[in-house]
């Protein structure tokens, strides 16, 4: 890794700090040779301080360190992004991201939906939304909904319609993450459990 740190003047580069799990951005640094090497030794991630003027180890006061867990090098050698696994709260003023976010994870369009089955739980009128009138219903039916979405699945998938075997299975994936919220858990919570059996 010939990282350019003659570029600028000052010999520091940016080190976008990325959550390794989540994939969200959790702040941005700047480090000088002498940190990226020290950050290398000791897994910590270290940034060269601007204000302070010095070599610093993220979290030495507060604790929230930042483990390394990857580093790569832009096309232009000048700047790093670092996969970490946080501990605690990333920026100082005591948030996940020095951008405000929860450190949640995100599985792009599936996570809005999540958010718009929520929603429609939570205010819609069930004689106009079909997700809530569902759940007037109770965790059964939205139990045997699922079930016989994932007939149709089966059934579609030994045709040669490729079409109707997406439809259904877009049916069955909505309808699982309906019963998901209907027992209280979210995508997230079966992702942790795939985690776990893959270690």
């Amino acid at each position: 890794m010939k990282i350019d740190f003659n570029k600028n003047k000052d010999g520091l580069v940016p080190a976008i700090i990325q959550d390794a799990t989540t994939k969200k951005v959790l702040m941005l640094g700047y480090m000088n040779e002498e940190a990226f090497n020290k950050t290398k030794e000791k897994g910590l991630v270290t940034f060269f301080s601007r204000t302070k003027n010095r070599l610093w180890t993220k979290g030495e006061e507060s604790g929230n360190v930042l483990n390394l867990v990857d580093l790569k090098l832009d096309c232009d050698n000048d700047t790093l992004l670092i996969q970490v696994n946080p501990k605690g709260s990333t920026c100082h003023t005591g948030t996940d991201t020095c951008w405000s976010e929860s450190n949640d994870p995100s599985f792009g369009f599936i996570s809005t939906l999540e958010n718009v089955i929520s929603s429609r739980i939570e205010h819609a009128d069930s004689q106009k939304s079909y997700v809530a009138s569902l759940f007037a219903k109770g965790i059964n039916k939205v139990a045997q909904k699922v079930g016989e979405e994932a007939v149709e699945v089966v059934i579609e998938a030994k045709d040669n319609n490729d079409e109707l075997f997406l439809d259904e299975s877009a049916d069955l994936l909505f309808h699982y993450l309906m019963l998901l919220q209907a027992k209280g858990f979210k995508l997230k919570d079966v992702v942790s459990v795939l985690e776990a059996r893959h270690k």
